[in-house]
């Protein structure tokens, strides 16, 4: 059974830094197309960042390059999601996703993750 459990969220101060974590179980990390979403109140869920951890590429979303980085601990099989320069707008519930599809379509523009955690709160202050 595949389990996403993200932790981290946290109130912070723009321009302030966060760690967000997402601990994998049920699957073989390396091969699922994994995922970092967030949704703000009365918004669309938008997509952050997608990796396929077995082809070493991540994408993201213009809104967070430069400020936003992907990385992981395989032997853990936790994914991380390092936040800087935090702004008020990347206020929202993150969360994050994996799938068992292609490593084809592992881009930014995935939305059909199978497989979803419960999210956890971002909130950044002016």
């Amino acid at each position: 059974q595949v389990q996403l459990v993200e932790s981290g969220g946290d109130s912070v101060q723009a321009g302030g830094s966060l760690r967000l974590s997402c601990a994998a179980s049920g699957y073989t990390y390396s091969t699922y197309c994994t995922g970092w979403f967030r949704q703000a109140p009365g918004k669309e869920r938008e997509g952050v960042a997608v990796s396929y951890p077995g082809g070493g590429i991540t994408y993201y979303a213009d809104s967070v390059k430069g400020r936003f980085t992907v990385s992981r601990d395989n032997a853990k099989n936790t994914l991380y999601l390092q936040m800087n320069s935090l702004k008020p707008e990347d206020t929202a519930m993150y969360y994050c996703a994996a799938d068992a599809g292609s490593w084809v379509d592992c881009t930014i523009g995935k939305t059909n993750f199978g497989y979803w955690g419960q999210g956890t709160q971002v909130t950044v202050s002016s």
